[in-house]
């Protein structure tokens, strides 16, 4: 392995407790850690040494994780599924971001799984429920290492399964028995407002390890519809799906892009995954940008 900053020891394991689930293409092989600074930095530092697609990355805690705009994410060791995936899918520059899509609709098809709760998706890249964020995802790009031509794409996600709980249940009582009640584990007002968990929706505690399981699961075939230069139906059902799941269509939002800011309604999402916004009766076609639902 490579890595010097990574901190705990990775335990290399071939199934995952999803039921008796074991890892199956796409996916190699998981690493998991009881604590480390970041997955998707881990992953990015074995995508630069060459590591083949497939590697999964799973830690119980993260001490510098992060999301879109630098964002942290931060939960107590062993309450949140934390987990991030290299691939080096056969796509263009500009549809790699597809990736993101695929990871988001897994995840999605998982929550509703373990739980019953069916998360919708923000563009473009968090899991919400009603109001309240579920997860979000995070897609790293860097050109092909060593004797691997393909760009490598890391996708990270953190999703809350267990942390915050309950309204009715203590913040200690989320944390696993084995481990220590950080702080944080005293849920900011603020923060039990905007974000939420499969247990604080459904009252059903599940492992995060059974998520993971189930989000591979629907992964997979996912990423190989992706991977299919012959089927560019699957790119388009995929894409299909988003829209139909994508709670930022027919909303007000703000958008704020690298150069701009702008105020309108949403009124679609393109085949390639962008979003289309009506700004004063022209519509503009979003690539990549920061959303914000508006009330009212």
């Amino acid at each position: 392995m490579t890595g010097k900053d990574n901190t705990g020891t990775a335990r290399r394991v071939t199934a995952m407790s999803a039921g008796d689930s074991t890892v199956r293409p796409p996916f190699t092989e998981i690493r998991r850690f009881g604590e480390l600074d970041s997955t998707n930095r881990y992953l990015l530092d074995e995508a630069r040494a060459g590591a083949a697609a497939g590697l999964v990355v799973v830690a119980d805690h993260q001490t510098a994780g992060r999301g879109r705009l630098g964002r942290r994410w931060e939960a107590p060791a062993g309450t949140n599924l934390l987990v991030s995936v290299l691939l080096r899918p056969a796509l263009a520059v500009g549809d790699l971001h597809l990736v993101t899509v695929a990871v988001a609709l897994a995840a999605r098809t998982a929550c509703a799984e373990a739980t019953g709760v069916e998360p919708s998706l923000k563009w473009p890249n968090d899991l919400m429920v009603g109001e309240r964020k579920l997860a979000g995802i995070l897609a790293e790009t860097i050109a092909g290492g060593p004797g691997a031509g393909v760009p490598a794409v890391v996708v990270g996600m953190g999703l809350n399964v267990g942390w915050p709980g309950p309204d009715e249940v203590p913040a200690e009582a989320a944390v696993p028995a084995e481990a220590a009640v950080p702080a944080e584990a005293a849920v900011p007002a603020e923060l039990r407002a905007g974000a939420t968990s499969l247990w604080r929706e459904s009252g059903r505690r599940v492992e995060p390890t059974v998520v993971l399981g189930l989000l591979l699961d629907h992964l997979g075939p996912r990423i190989d519809d992706l991977d299919d230069p012959d089927n560019p139906d699957g790119r388009d059902a995929l894409v299909a799906e988003y829209g139909r799941a994508c709670s930022t269509v027919g909303r007000a939002v703000t958008v704020s892009m690298a150069t701009e800011t702008v105020t309108g309604t949403v009124t679609g999402i393109t085949a390639a995954g962008h979003l289309l916004v009506d700004v004063g009766g022209r519509t503009r076609t979003i690539t990549a940008g920061d959303v914000v639902h508006l009330r009212g």
